[in-house]
């Protein structure tokens, strides 16, 4: 990564906190996605150590770093929904429709996403995309399917790429597709999802960001 683009989701992160400072309170819940600008949000978040009641992560890796850091980690099990959310995306477009899951954290991040009252999305200029579909869209597949996923998706005109040797954290297996039509992406996420074996997509349209926090070199937009 270079330092251009670390500063970016630096400026990324700092603005998310600002953004969800002055709503936090004692019983607040916070969700917390996976990647490297949010590894950022939670190293700026437990620099400022507001009152808050846990967080909800939605990955091992991320459940590590915020417990490193002295924040509370909670099952979602054993709380309400999340007040905020806060993720990345490997793509964004204007409609604040996301391809996420290119860290492989993509079931638990849908999850995390449908259950909060808010979802703020955090990415650099980068992301932005006229249509979805440059980045590889990750597909959590039963280990038992994924030959017959891959078929389904052939048949649909992707191209699939298998994980090697990544697990994620259900224990499934992701395969990496290119060359779907986008042409409506929350049609295409239904049908991706209707394929016996899948567990879940990383396309976010039926859910979509309720605002995407892009840091540009020009400064930081809020796209609500």
């Amino acid at each position: 990564m270079s330092s251009d683009q670390e500063n970016l989701k630096r400026q990324s992160a700092a603005k998310a906190l600002d953004i969800i400072l002055p709503k936090l309170y004692e019983d607040s819940i916070i969700g917390i996605g996976t990647g490297s600008t949010v590894d950022l949000f939670i190293e700026m978040l437990a620099e400022k150590n507001p009152v808050f009641k846990a967080a909800v992560s939605s990955s091992e890796r991320s459940s590590k770093l915020l417990e490193q850091k002295g924040i509370e980690v909670s099952l979602l099990n054993d709380v309400g929904g999340p007040d905020i959310y806060v993720d990345g995306a490997d793509e964004y477009d204007d409609k604040k429709q996301l391809i996420k899951g290119g860290g492989g954290a993509l079931t638990r991040e849908k999850i995390i996403a449908y259950s909060a009252r808010e979802f703020i999305c955090i990415v650099d200029e980068s992301k932005k995309v006229n249509r979805l579909g440059a980045f590889p869209l990750a597909i959590e597949v039963l280990e038992y399917a994924r030959s017959f996923v891959a078929r389904e998706i052939v048949k649909l005109g992707g191209k699939p790429t298998y994980r090697t040797g990544f697990v994620t954290d259900q224990g499934n297996q992701i395969l990496d597709v290119l060359n779907l039509d986008y042409a409506v992406p929350y049609e295409l996420e239904i049908r991706l999802n209707r394929i016996p074996g899948v567990v879940e997509n990383g396309i976010f349209a039926q859910k979509t960001a309720t605002k995407v926090v892009v840091a540009t070199q020009n400064g930081v937009e809020v796209i609500d």
